[in-house]
């Protein structure tokens, strides 16, 4: 669970310069203060009313220094001189402590965390993404980094100088009246106390708002990634009225509680301000009246008291905005302090210490069993030896535990007990990373990259050289359709490989497989939902690459398995059938029925 506290840290590597900056702005802030404490002993001198001890020991000195005389003029222009220095001396510096060290900070952290955030998308588990789009993901981090990199500046530039000049004021008006200064402190903790704890609850609501929005900008990106669906199905309106009623929901939560709420809060804040400057207004005057204080001591503590409340308004403000932003920057914590997934690869670039695998492609099941939950195995006792070279197809109904397998054999997951060898090694030992360099999967849906279709060829291997690639388009039967695209090799194939056929996309992704010069080829249903044209060309690229290195083929088509060296048959997460095609056919069991079920055109249950 994140808290305020991680928000704190979030600038950990930078709190040397952070703490300058509000220490050196607040320095700025306090000298602010000597300007209405000048003209406050100018008007002394103008009424011939004496100036305080430390003024007067300044004109003493530079009398001395000068040979001027220590009289009420040469007061007036040492006071001139001093607010010179204080006001148009420091111009040029001010600028570069402030606006460029907290700018320059915040971007720093927001490159940084930028940084981590891509780290914890690419290690934490697959599950997570079974439960949560790219958009809301997306939308999480991107709001969280930006409140934090908008807020620090607010903060460090503003808020806290501001408070150390609130202070300083205090200091002031204590030594000119302690008990006017008493009245201050105490009304103004008074006022940010009941502004605190205001804005605690509207943060609160925040919160939820901060999800509200999250589930429309999840829905948002669902619908432009699902768009051809829903105009096949005709359902835009019903989209547009889901994602009315999320938008109504969130307006209701903004301006009926969130800004409502911060408006009654300003209202009442506003009232207390002014009373209080009335009541600070009196006092002086009665103090001034009595005599007890001078006139300038009067004009100095009647405009820096007002200076003090007039910094409550600003302060309410940024601690408001803060207030908005906070509950997504907690929310960013709370996902970057998600656990890192088993399956976290390396994010160390390969370097000459790297670890490199080589293997024959000997891959054992050893008694392997797994299940999402336990009172629901997936997979049951699977034992199975496939030898280097050896092709290797699992059939079987949906739900049998194929897929599941392949996952098992990514180190996606863990099995729940038995082991997966691979030349007689326990792939858990293996350091995860350089064991996923020697195998490579073609899915039934190739991801493809926005960029040529030479960068998603060396995806896997972007040391390989044209030839290389050349070479692995022929074997993968994509050679020929490269060469007629507008480009060749450098065509942009859009997002998401928009501009080329699902056949296109599945011989890319097996050249991209090639390419990596892998130990264990895993084909995932690649052919299911092709054209017979398509599927004929895939299958040649398969035949291909037979016996040039370990196959796993994941088929509902039987068509694509024939050739296999044998046919592992799944049902119900266990081994049923093991044997060749023609072995299978004679066997006369699952494999027999689920053929002549294709073979009559029937769909595969």
């Amino acid at each position: 669970m994140a808290k305020f506290t991680d928000i704190l840290r979030y600038y950990r590597n930078y709190k040397g310069i952070t703490t300058f900056t509000v220490l050196a702005m607040g320095v700025f802030e306090m000298i602010d203060l000597f300007n209405p404490y000048a003209i406050g002993q100018i008007l002394n001198v103008l009424s011939q009313q004496p100036v305080d001890a430390p003024v007067q020991a300044v004109t003493d000195t530079v009398s001395r220094l000068t040979g001027l005389t220590a009289n009420h003029n040469l007061a007036l222009w040492v006071l001139v001189v001093l607010i010179f220095c204080v006001s148009v001396g420091r111009a040029p510096i001010q600028p570069w402590i402030g606006p460029w060290f907290n700018w320059d900070t915040a971007f720093r952290a927001r490159r940084d965390h930028a940084r981590q955030a891509i780290a914890k998308i690419l290690t934490l588990p697959l599950d997570f993404y079974d439960e949560n789009n790219p958009g809301r993901i997306a939308a999480r981090v991107a709001r969280g980094i930006s409140n934090h990199t908008w807020t620090y500046p607010e903060v460090t530039g503003q808020l806290l100088p501001k408070t150390i000049r609130v202070f300083g004021i205090f200091a002031v008006i204590f030594l000119i009246e302690w008990r006017i200064a008493l009245l201050l402190l105490l009304s103004f903790l008074a006022i940010m106390i009941y502004s605190l704890t205001g804005l605690k609850k509207l943060s609160d609501q925040e919160e939820k708002l901060d999800k509200y929005m999250e589930d429309t900008e999840s829905r948002t990106s669902e619908i432009i990634t699902n768009i051809k669906t829903v105009k096949a199905f005709a359902t835009e309106a019903k989209e547009l009225e889901r994602q009315r009623q999320r938008l109504e929901r969130e307006f209701k939560v903004l301006d009926y509680r969130i800004h409502l709420g911060y408006v009654k809060l300003g209202m009442i804040e506003r009232t207390i301000v002014q009373s209080c400057v009335f009541l600070v207004l009196f006092c002086t005057l009665w103090a001034a009246l009595q005599g007890t204080i001078s006139i300038g001591h009067f004009v100095t503590v009647l405009t820096v008291s007002s200076m003090a409340y007039a910094e409550i308004e600003p302060i309410s403000q940024l601690a408001e905005v803060f207030a908005r932003r906070y509950a997504s920057m907690i929310r960013f914590h709370e996902f970057m302090q998600m656990p890192n997934g088993s399956d976290a690869g390396s994010l160390v670039l390969d370097s000459e210490s790297a670890i490199h695998y080589q293997f024959t492609g000997k891959v054992e099941l050893s008694h392997l069993s797994f299940s999402y939950e336990p009172e629901r195995p997936v997979l049951q006792d699977i034992n199975l030896l496939i030898q280097p070279y050896q092709t290797v197809a699992l059939v079987g109904r949906s739900g049998s535990g194929k897929s599941t397998l392949v996952k098992l054999l990514f180190r996606y997951f863990e099995p729940t007990s038995g082991a997966i060898l691979i030349d007689g090694q326990d792939i858990r030992r293996l350091d995860v990373t350089a064991y996923r360099k020697r195998l490579a999967i073609v899915h039934q849906e190739v991801d493809i990259f926005n960029g040529t279709l030479l960068d998603n060829l060396t995806y896997g291997n972007p040391q390989a050289t044209l030839a290389d690639v050349v070479e692995a388009c022929r074997i993968a039967q994509a050679d020929d359709f490269i060469r007629q695209m507008p480009n060749g090799y450098a065509t942009i194939v859009g997002e998401r490989g928009v501009r080329l056929s699902g056949g296109q996309r599945q011989r890319v992704g097996i050249a991209r497989a090639l390419i990596m010069n892998l130990d264990v080829l895993i084909f995932d249903e690649a052919t299911s939902s092709l054209d017979y044209e398509s599927e004929r060309s895939i299958q040649l690229a398969m035949r291909s690459i037979l016996g040039t290195r370990t196959l796993i083929i994941i088929a509902h088509r039987l068509s694509t398995v024939r050739e296999a060296d044998q046919i592992v048959v799944l049902e119900k997460g266990r081994i049923v059938e093991v044997g060749s095609h023609e072995q299978l056919l004679e066997h006369g069991g699952i494999y027999h029925r689920l053929h002549a079920l294709q073979e009559t055109g029937e769909l595969l249950a």
